[in-house]
């Protein structure tokens, strides 16, 4: 770490003994999505071990209406994680000295001096790949005892959520690799390079393949007859007597064939991504159950993500707490829902194709009127995992809260594209007084209704004249 970080970290640790000692209430504010869960549950964690007052809530988005109710609320200390970027002047107007902020999204110039603010661009640290909330919260969770490092493993799926596992084979780069080096130092996770397939350790093949959603594969996600079908003509033994096979039980040659008939199944040109989706590092929690699906990192990570999304984010907020009893029987309920939610709407949008309008080098798809605002992300992220979309930016809109617009943008695989999906966002928002942010790859914007069509040609004019810059 270097020393920005350092310094920084050991302000918030003294703020926090402070209000420890002087019985302060702290409240935890946090997103809804997995890096949301998992941040706020580790600062949550860290506090209540230490002994503070602490309680946690989350919401599907900042605002001025929320400062407005921090503001109103009894409590001393607001810590907010995987939020409030681009509020830091509205949060010292009404807040004064009373909050913190811990997060990885782009900030403007005009918050880097800020000393509330603790995000992962202030210290160097790229919080697009390197770094997620999870993991800056894990770092002031360290910072504030050393026996925090077993929190380590919730910023592994925390990275895992954010999808941040972009180095090769889907590895780890910069302070998520740290992290997970940790985690793996102390026994927490298991990292092996295998098929990526959902619940490698737990669910039967045709389920792990069929659940499999990165890479999307059009006739294949979802359909468990099709991949019955691959797995057949792979020569996939399924069941070894009475047990069903998993994903953990196959040896190389077959991994081989299943890759095989999946490619040959897509008959495409981008054969080699989905190759790249479908092999690389896994990362198995050896401390669940063995018939659990909070073994498998990313299935942990997606499980979140639907509590989130369907308005249960106490459940995954529980389960990362330690929770294994009723709140995990409530987690596999509501994963199951939300696979059969995102599998409704990618039908749809297949279906009804006046949503989708493609281009040279970008997918906008109109979501109004089928897809909730809370599920966005993640719908979009799919899109852009479809390997017939591998190169292009995929934009997705839909109906938001009190008559606004909510905006998502993801860079598909092999996008080569220069925008920086974040300034796009940020800058297009404000331009028609919304407001946006995220990532270079992956972003969003709220706006009102009636500034739609202004805002469609603005990101259509920027959108090509930025990638008619790349190509030049």
């Amino acid at each position: 770490m270097g020393k920005n970080i350092q310094e920084s970290l050991s302000n918030f640790t003294d703020r926090i003994s402070d209000s420890i000692k002087s019985n302060k209430k702290i409240l935890v504010t946090t997103h809804i999505d997995c890096d949301g869960l998992t941040s706020g549950s580790i600062i949550t964690k860290a506090l209540i071990r230490k002994g503070a007052n602490c309680t946690v809530r989350t919401t599907n988005e900042f605002s001025h209406n929320l400062i407005d109710k921090m503001q109103k609320e009894t409590r001393d200390l607001h810590i907010i994680t995987d939020l409030g970027g681009g509020f830091g002047k509205e949060l010292d107007e009404k807040l004064g000295e009373n909050w913190i902020v811990l997060d990885h999204h782009e900030i403007t110039d005009d918050e880097i001096d800020n000393k509330k603010i603790i995000n992962a661009w202030k210290f160097g640290f790229d919080g697009g790949v390197e770094i997620c909330a999870g993991g800056m919260a894990y770092l002031a969770a360290e910072a504030l005892e050393k026996e925090n490092q077993d929190l380590s493993r919730i910023a592994v799926i925390s990275a895992l959520g954010d999808r941040q596992d972009q180095g090769e084979k889907k590895s780890f780069t910069g302070k998520n690799l740290e992290i997970a080096k940790t985690a793996k130092s102390l026994g927490l996770v298991k990292i092996d390079l295998d098929l990526l397939l959902v619940g490698r350790e737990t669910r039967p093949l045709t389920d792990a393949l069929a659940f499999t959603s990165q890479p999307f594969i059009e006739g294949l996600t979802w359909n468990r007859s099709a991949c019955l079908s691959i797995l057949n003509s792979a020569g996939i033994k399924l069941k070894e007597g009475a047990r069903w096979r998993v994903t953990a039980d196959l040896e190389q040659d077959e991994k081989r064939a299943i890759i095989e008939s999946i490619t040959k199944f897509a008959q495409g040109k981008n054969t080699t991504q989905i190759m790249d989706e479908l092999i690389g590092f896994t990362y198995t929690f050896p401390s669940e159950d063995k018939r659990s699906f909070l073994r498998d990192g990313r299935e942990f990570s997606t499980m979140l993500n639907s509590c989130g999304r369907i308005s249960k984010s106490g459940v995954g907020i529980a389960i990362c707490m330690g929770d294994r009893n009723k709140m995990l029987q409530e987690g596999e309920k509501i994963l199951a829902e939300y696979r059969s939610m995102l599998r409704n709407y990618m039908n749809a949008l297949t279906n009804e194709r006046w949503r989708v309008s493609n281009s040279e080098n970008y997918v906008m798809v109109n979501a109004e009127g089928l897809v909730p605002e809370t599920m966005t992300g993640t719908v979009t992220s799919m899109i852009a995992g479809s390997p017939k979309n591998s190169g292009k930016i995929v934009i997705l809109r839909t109906d938001g809260s009190e008559g606004t617009i909510k905006f998502s943008s993801r860079k598909s695989m092999d996008c080569k594209s220069h925008v920086n999906l974040s300034k796009l966002m940020r800058e297009g928002a404000v331009k028609f007084n919304g407001i946006g942010g995220g990532h270079n790859a992956a972003a969003g914007a709220k706006i009102t209704k009636d500034k739609l069509d202004e805002f469609l040609d603005y990101i259509e004019e920027n959108v090509t004249k930025l990638q008619s810059t790349d190509i030049n």
